[in-house]
Order: C-alpha cells, then structure tokens, then sequence
C-alpha cells in the first residue's frame, strides 16, 4: 500500500518536477549600431524548433527545457545571429543585431526563422522602411501612406492624394496609431502627403482583417505606425532638401546607454516659391490699370520628438510628441479714390480666405517587467485634431472702416486617455495579451460664427452650429496565441468597449479568431473571423483631400456602425526570401452614415442629424500577393479583385449601388534593386479600374429648379433639371502610372550623401481626376476629362552624418 501511495505520488510531483527543469531567457532585441528596439524579431530556438517574437518595445521572452540552447534571432534587413550555450537558470539576453554588409557575432545561413507559412496572423503587412525610401513619389517626397496604397486590398482615392480605403471601407474606418495615439487626419498639402515623416518612423504594420482582440474602434484596418527612439551609442543626424521641402532629423545619446532623444522637423516652401508668380500677378494687375495687391501662401511643417530613459533592466520611461500644421491663405486687397465734386475719397476693401488645420498627440509610456515572463506597458495620451475655414470682408472710407462680414467654421475632436498592456508568455505555445483602455472624448461637431457689419446698420453677432459633446470610451481585450501540435496554431480573443455620453450608452462584446494549419513545411492555410464595432462617424464631402472632416460621436438614434468580417486563404514559400499568399474576404457593414443630397458642412442645421442618412454595405474579393522581402532585389506584385456596395433607402431610390471607390481590378507592382552601395533603382507601377461617378443622362426644362432628393432629378441649372439612372452607375477611365527613381550615394568624410532622382507618371499618361458635361449652344453636350498630374520630374540631396 505505501509503495502504490509513493508511485502515486511521484506521479503528481513529477510534472512538477519537469516545469522546475524549464527556464526562461528574455531580454530585448536591438540595432547593434543605435541601441533601437527591434519590434516582431524571430527569437527561436533552432534544436527544439520553438520560437517567439518581440513585442513593439523589443521585449522577448521564451521558455525552454533544461539542455543545450541554439538561440537564433532574425531581423529583415540585420544579419541573424545565434547564441549557443547551456540552460539550466533563468537568464536574461540582450540581443543586438548587425546591420547587413558589417560583422555578426555570429552570422548565420539557412532557412529563415519564422516565414509568412508560420504566423497565425493573416490579411498583414510588415512594411519596411527602407523601401518606402527607395520608390519614387510624386514631387520626391518620401510618404508612407504612399506605399501603404500600393499593397493589394488597399486603394486611394483620388489622384495623387494620400488617403486610403482598405477593402471597401470608408477612411474612418481607419485606426490610424503614431506610437499608439490616435491620429484623425493624416493628410498634408489638401491630401497630397500624409503627416508622417520618413526618418522618423522606425516601423508600421497594416492590418486589414483577422483583427487581434487588442485593436478595436474601427471596421476596416489598423495602422500601428512606432517612431524612432534615437539612437543611445553616439550622436547622428540627417537632412534632405527636396523640390517642396526641407527636413532635418538629429538624434543621440543624452546619457550613453541609458537615456536618448530624437527630433526631426520638416517644413515646406510653397509659400516662398510662389513669391515671384504672386509678384509677376500684381505687377501685371497695375499695369492693366487695376490697383489690386494679392498675397497668398501654403505651408506645413512636422515636428516629431521623443525621448526615453532606461532606469534599470526592469523598468523604462518613453515620453514622445507630434505636432504638425498646415495652413493656406489668399487676400485680394483693392484701393481706388474717388474724386467727384472736387473732393478726393480713398476707398479700399479686402477679402480674405483662410484654411488652417493640424495635429497634436503626446504619450507618456512606462514599461515594466513584472518578471521574465509578463511585461506590462502603461501610457497616458492626448491627442486633438482642428480646423479653422475663414472667408472674410471689409471695407473703408478715408481708412474709416465702413463695412465687414466674417465667417468662421470651426471643428475638431480631442481625446484624452490612459491605458495598460501586458504580455503574457507562459511557454513557447502560448503568448497571451490582455489590457485596459479609457478614452475621454470632446467633439466640436461644427460651430459657425458669423459677423456682419455696415454703416448705419445694427449688425449680425451670432454663433451657429452645434454645442460641444462628451463622451466615455472604455476598452478591455484578452488574446491568446497558442499552438496545438506542431501543424495549428490559433489566435483567439475577445474585445469588450462601452461607450457613454449624456443619456445613451452602448456595450459592444467582439470576438476573434484567427487559425494556421500548416499543410507542410512551406504551406499554411489560413483563415479568420472578426466582429468589430465604431462608436465615431467621419463625415467629409469632398474628395480632393481638402479639411472638412467633421468627427461626430453616436447618439441615441445614430447607432454605433458594426462589422462581421470572414477572411480564408493560403500562404506559401516558395524560397527562402520569396512568399506568396492569396486570401479571400467578405465583410458586411451596418449603421453606414453618408450626406443627404446636397447637404454639406456648411449647411445651416441646428444638428448634424439632420443632414445624414443611414444604410449598410458589403464588400468581397480576392488578393493575391507575391513578396521578396531580402536580397539585392526587393519588392512585391498584387493584385485585387473586389466588390463594395451601399444601400440607403433614401438615396437612390432605395436600389444598391457602387461605393465610390469600389474598383474591380487594381494591380501593382513595386520593386527596388540595389546594383552596389552606390547605386539602387525604385520602381512602382499601378493600374486600377475607374472609380465609381454619378453622371446626368438626361435634361429637361422646368419651372424652377427642384432641391436634390431621392427621386433621381438633380440641380442643374437655372430653369433645367437633369436625372440619372443610377447612383455611381458611370465608371471613370481606368487609372495607371508608372514612377521611376534613382538614388546615387557616395560616403564623404563626415557622412553619407544621397542624390535622389524620379520621375512621377513617367509615360505621362492622362489620368482622370474629374469629369464634367459641358453644354455648348446648339451643339451636343460633351464629357470632359480632366486630369491632374502630367509628367512630374523631382530630386532632392541628402545628407546622413
């Protein structure tokens, strides 16, 4: 009996015997030259094949039984290295890597450590940095956004700007995230550039469905941009002076190995440049005869900042910054006098238009490991976005003022929040996450003031629009993603969110799931399901990138907009630095908000509620995607088949019809080679079918003409009236261009030059940006195309030191 009792016995403490022979190695992953982390590094270790990744602050960690370890880590763009020794204590490994081309600890050749064949995360995109700034752009400025449009599944909108609609969704629909704040308009130059700086992005990763549980608030992508930390060995710097803009980065230890800085600013000249038009136009006015001056500029200007400090392995402290604004002005100034009946009046006006918008986030981070194996992260955030359109008018007499009128439309959303992350990592098979998030938010959903003023009269004083919103936003989330067996992995969670403001309240609770059977050693299939849901509205009724972004919370009777998301498909290697992948997704939206007919943000409503209708939409298709991602040669080929639709029932007469960018066939190609250190090409070529357009088929004449409705007659002109078909039933001409650029580098004394050169749209094809009927008397009407961007040559001169 007391010998079954012993065997017994040994039965239950041998397990735990076994997990006292497990030991935990974490530390950090790190560039060997500046001391940054290194976020989604291959930790794995090659005798027992189990490995881990590091989160978004470097931080790894993996437990192994008690024996030999080949610990090998993996880092595009860094030679890997390998670490051999024998564990039997828990032990703590800081791991820098060593840019290609220099000497490794231990350098390394083989099969890459982890491939797209083993992530259980599908419908992503790691996007390097190093080749955002190889390809060549519109007027050389280098602009993520740019690239991020080129990958399949996700469009832009109009020529040239820097929005984007990941499939078939709308740009709310967007979590847009600089170092984990979010940011509600990235567009510059009226949406020709975005707000993020190049030299200052150190990684971004596009998620466009199989959402893990902690990423929530928006339908249909997450972009997780991480900035620089500046670099904690030595003292380095760059600048770059392009055909529109100047930049400037400096970075560097403030004490070595322990605390760093990095700032980089960059500034356009526009405003400067257009100096000697602006002077020719008025000399020219005078002349003529006219007394007219006219003064006019455009600028913006990034300015990025971080610090961070390292009190002991345990325990760092980051502080970073954004802030950036653009803003355009013209005012026509006129003076003429007056000399009837022998006497002399000076009279003069001014009209005046203004546009000026902006961003500012800050975060302050605390990371801590509360032991080898949970690391937490703790922020707190702010983050506004604001616009200003001004269009002024005054007059006087004698220098007396006489007369003036002034509007102002004011707008914008400011949040401030806290949350906490933790990092779970029991084992090699399970990596769990979990956290908490408060966001308190105030929305100024539009307020219009308006004076008017004139002599002898009483005036107009008044303030317009809608009075400021509060509202409460609270996020939790646990995920885990664990392996069964050595061919399924799973990545599973759930996302709760409630949403508070006056008397309404909304809870949403979302699962996820997210499933890798691996069919061989170099084939996976994958598939996923996410529920997501949107408490904020974006309402914007232009197209051409221009700043009227009204951001609106839900209410009572606008309901938060929803998701139901399915993506399936398969994942190859077809070598060691080739993959493919092709996936199919649906996606099905409710609670869609748009504009009513000829409604606007300037419309006179004493509530935004009043000028939107509700509606759902679907979209589908097909992504094929085939990447190289190592080598000389670089780069990928896409291509996208997809659907996307809406339905109003008081738009379009109740029927379906085409989202305005839903486009059929989209492909693209970008690749980069770099024949030595002196010398790498970029080439990027894009072909897409024509966006969705509402186009008049018919007029007639009318009495008056009648307000836009849902009946299919439109405004057309004095005493005429036009009707169409359908909504969106006329597409565009198909879109496509080809850019080139060359980048020549030579190293200097003190640094590294750079002379980079492109050409935008080189074969000058004619794309189509707007089209118009025009009516010529007694002639057939015609449909006008008009484009935007020709032929465009740019350059620009860099310097690294």
């Amino acid at each position: 009996m007391q010998k079954r009792l012993t065997f017994f016995l040994l039965l239950l403490v041998l397990p735990l015997l076994t997990e006292a022979q497990r030991y935990t190695i974490s530390g950090y992953a790190t560039d060997e030259s500046s001391g940054e982390k290194l976020i989604n590094a291959n930790v794995y270790n090659a005798k027992t094949r189990q490995g881990t990744i590091t989160n978004n602050y470097g931080f790894y960690s993996i437990t192994l039984p008690r024996d030999s370890v080949f610990l090998t880590v993996s880092y595009v763009g860094y030679i890997p290295v390998v670490y051999k020794f024998y564990l039997n204590r828990d032990t703590t490994l800081n791991i820098p890597l060593p840019l290609e081309g220099k000497l490794g600890e231990v350098i390394i050749n083989g099969a890459r450590i982890e491939s797209i064949v083993d992530k259980t995360q599908m419908s992503s995109n790691e996007v390097q940095m190093k080749m955002v700034k190889n390809l060549p752009v519109i007027l050389g400025e280098i602009d993520l956004l740019k690239t991020i449009q080129l990958l399949p599944g996700v469009q832009s909108g109009t020529e040239g700007t820097s929005g984007f609609y990941v499939r078939g969704g709308g740009p709310d629909q967007n979590l847009i995230l600089m170092d984990g704040v979010p940011v509600y308009n990235v567009n510059h130059l009226f949406g020709f550039f975005s707000v993020f700086n190049g030299e200052a992005i150190s990684s971004a990763t596009l998620i466009k469905g199989g959402f893990p549980a902690r990423y929530g608030g928006r339908l249909s992508s997450v972009l997780d941009v991480r900035m620089k930390e500046g670099s904690n060995q030595k003292f380095k710097g760059d600048f770059s002076i392009g055909l529109i803009a100047t930049r400037f980065t400096l970075e560097g230890p403030i004490v070595k190995n322990k605390c760093s800085f990095i700032v980089s600013a960059r500034r356009t000249y526009i405003d400067v440049l257009a100096q000697p038009l602006i002077f020719i136009v008025n000399k020219q006015s005078q002349s003529d005869g006219y007394n007219d001056h006219l003064s006019a500029g455009y600028n913006f200007y990034d300015l990025n900042a971080k610090i961070n400090y390292i009190f002991s392995h345990k325990s760092r402290l980051y502080l970073s910054a954004y802030n950036g604004d653009d803003q355009a002005y013209l005012i026509d100034k006129y003076k003429y006098e007056d000399k009837s009946n022998g006497v002399t009046t000076k009279h003069s006006s001014k009209d005046e238009a203004r546009l000026k918008w902006g961003n500012i986030t800050t975060s302050l981070r605390w990371n801590y490991m509360f032991s080898n194996k949970l690391f937490s992260n703790t922020t707190l955030t702010y983050s506004r976005y604001r616009f200003l359109t001004r269009m002024a008018y005054e007059e006087k007499q004698n220098d007396k003022l006489t007369g003036q009128s002034r509007f102002d439309y004011i707008s914008g959303i400011y949040d401030i929040g806290s949350k906490i992350d933790f990092d779970y990592i029991p084992s090699p098979n399970h990596y769990i996450r979990f956290g908490l998030n408060y966001t308190n938010h105030q929305f100024n959903p539009g307020v219009s003031l308006y004076k008017d003023k004139y002599e002898g009269s009483t005036g107009i004083d008044t303030t317009l629009g809608n009075k400021k919103v509060f509202a409460n936003e609270v996020n939790l989330y646990v995920e885990d993603d664990f392996k069964i067996g050595s061919h399924l992995k799973i990545n599973t969670g759930l996302h709760y969110s409630s949403f508070n403001l006056k008397n309404t309240n909304y809870n949403s609770l979302e699962p996820r799931v997210a499933v890798n059977l691996s069919l061989s050693s170099k084939l996976s299939a994958k598939a996923a399901f996410s529920v997501m849901n949107q408490y904020l509205n974006l309402l914007s009724n232009s197209s051409i990138g221009l700043p009227t972004d009204l951001w609106l919370p839900v209410t009572d009777s606008i309901k938060p907009q929803n998701s139901y998301q399915y993506a399936a498909g398969f994942a190859y290697s077809l070598t060691n630095q080739i993959d493919i992948s092709i996936e199919g997704f649906y996606k099905n939206m409710t609670n869609l908000i748009e504009y009513k007919e000829g409604a606007s943000f300037l419309s006179f409503s004493d509530d935004w509620q009043q000028k939107i209708e509700i509606g759902k939409g679907d979209s589908y298709g097909i992504e094929f995607l085939i990447e190289k991602s190592a080598g000389k040669f670089t780069g990928w080929i896409g291509y996208t088949l997809s659907y996307s639709n809406r339905l109003f029932p008081n738009l379009n007469g109740g029927k379906e019809f085409p989202y305005k960018y839903d486009r059929r066939h989209d492909i693209s190609v970008v690749l980069t080679y770099k024949f030595s250190d002196r010398l790498d090409l970029g080439l990027t070529w894009v072909y897409g079918t024509g966006n969705a357009v509402t186009l008049v088929s018919d007029k007639f004449e009318i009495a008056s003409s009648p307000e836009l409705s849902n009946n299919g007659y439109s405004s057309y002109g004095q005493g005429l009236a036009g009707s169409f078909e359908s909504r969106n039933a006329f597409r565009m001409p198909s879109y496509q261009r080809l850019d080139l650029g060359i980048n020549l580098h030579k190293q200097k004394k003190h640094g590294l030059r750079t002379w980079s050169f492109g050409v935008y749209n080189a074969y000058n094809h004619q794309n189509p940006f707007m089209l118009t009927i025009e009516e010529n008397e007694n002639k057939p009407s015609k449909l006008m195309q008009y484009s935007l961007f020709p032929i465009i040559p740019s350059f620009s001169y860099r310097y690294e030191f």
